[in-house]
């Protein structure tokens, strides 16, 4: 898909909307984020509130049922759900041209008047407390689990997105009206579409379907969280398992800062694909990794800046020392422009082939404005990176890849010389 214009409106009742008319094919999708939602929002307390809040938005309101919801969903063939990130919350819907004006009409009953029954929330409930239970029993994730909790003491990024077994058995029906009554409102909405609409035809029917919703709640808009401040430590979990994960983390740049674009190519350099650095050297040329990668996520807080191996228990020491180095050769050697470039054609091609289909654009865009970044970031963020210096990157390498948290789950024997402080 060529690149395409974005329209940006806000409408009468305070909704944003964002769109990209695209006559390709008679397809619309949409992206309806609320901004100033998400884990973030989160008490520890009640943590998984969002996710159990984006797997019941959908089981009934006051005029249907959750099996009359998904008739009218599956009856023209369309596509309808609801997801929770740290930052946002966001309704996804597809569908053919003709059919947008139902599905829309629909999406928009759910959203102003979700009623959460009861046996729904407790079957959701259920069904979350069994996926935090399974992810207990996998080592990459009690892994990860241990090293974001050591990362963000008392922070909402410090847990994942379903909660806590004990969390999530807290949240009652009532929770989930109130966190609908102050995080749902049209001035925090962004309806986000990409696909065979004009801005008229959109513009009238956001207008038709959302004219009459008028909350009393303004919408939560104040957010107070403890300062991050980096204290690298070591956890370990031990755990009979076949292979030791091995996890260095970094507090890394949230997406409004300087440096958020130059860590993206790092992590690009260092564990993006078969050619990436550290499968190369870790992988394919010591034999040390079953896996090896490393990951860098979009946040609004500081993010985390993670590298990560899979490796026989016998080489856990020799593992760990393998990703200290190549953190180390970051922060001390320069990159080659040769391998600057081969990471930066990677990184922008990647990006280009993510906005190919209608729903991509829609969840983009959308996106951004959720983060307030603005549609802009798009162009942005491309010539950022394209601008990136081998010294801008040791430099910025430097500032954040020194001082790892250490996470290490395997067998015993292996972690027994390993000590927590």
């Amino acid at each position: 898909m060529k690149e395409q214009k974005v329209h940006r409106l806000m409408l009468e009742n305070g909704i944003t909307l964002l769109l990209v008319e695209n006559q390709a094919a008679d397809l619309i999708a949409g992206r309806i984020f609320l901004k100033n939602s998400g884990s973030r929002w989160e008490n520890r307390e009640k943590a998984g509130l969002f996710h159990l809040l984006a797997a019941t938005l959908t089981k009934g309101s006051q005029k249907y049922s959750s099996v009359e919801i998904a008739e009218k969903v599956e009856s023209i063939g369309a596509g309808l759900g609801a997801d929770a990130g740290a930052d946002y919350f966001v309704i996804s819907l597809k569908t053919i041209t003709a059919d947008f004006a139902e599905i829309l009409s629909l999406v928009a009953e759910i959203i102003k008047f979700p009623t959460f029954p009861e046996n729904e929330v407790e079957r959701e409930k259920y069904l979350t407390q069994q996926s935090i239970r399974s992810q207990q029993e996998q080592p990459f994730n009690v892994a990860f689990s241990q090293l974001r909790e050591a990362m963000y003491p008392n922070h909402p990024y410090g847990l994942s997105l379903l909660g806590t077994a004990e969390s999530v058995a807290q949240i009652t029906r009532s929770d989930l009206e109130y966190c609908h009554y102050n995080h749902f409102c049209p001035e925090q909405m962004i309806i986000s579409l990409s696909g065979r609409i004009t801005v008229a035809e959109s513009v009238q029917l956001i207008e038709d379907a959302f004219r009459d919703w008028k909350p009393e709640s303004n919408g939560s808009t104040q957010l107070n969280l403890t300062p991050l401040q980096a204290n690298p430590l070591q956890k370990l979990t031990k755990q009979e398992t076949q292979q030791s994960i091995v996890m260095l983390g970094y507090l890394g740049a949230s997406v409004k800062e300087d440096n958020y674009a130059i860590l993206k190519l790092l992590n690009t350099y260092l564990g993006n694909g078969l050619s990436s650095r550290l499968f190369v050297e870790l992988r394919e040329k010591r034999g040390l990794a079953y896996d090896v990668s490393s990951f860098y996520p979009t946040r609004l807080e500081p993010s985390q800046f993670v590298i990560y191996m899979g490796t026989a228990p016998q080489n856990t020491a020799i593992a760990i020392d393998g990703l200290h180095t190549e953190a180390e050769r970051l922060c001390e050697t320069e990159l080659k422009p040769e391998e600057l470039q081969t990471a930066k054609n990677k990184l922008l091609g990647q990006y280009a082939l993510g906005k190919q289909t209608n729903a991509e654009m829609a969840q983009l865009f959308g996106w951004y404005e959720t983060l307030e970044l603005g549609i802009e970031f798009d162009s942005r963020f491309q010539e950022e990176i394209a601008n990136i210096t081998p010294e801008m990157a040791r430099k910025v390498a430097n500032q954040y890849l020194r001082l790892p948290y250490l996470s290490l789950v395997g067998p015993a024997a292996i972690l027994d010389g390993y000590d927590e402080p």
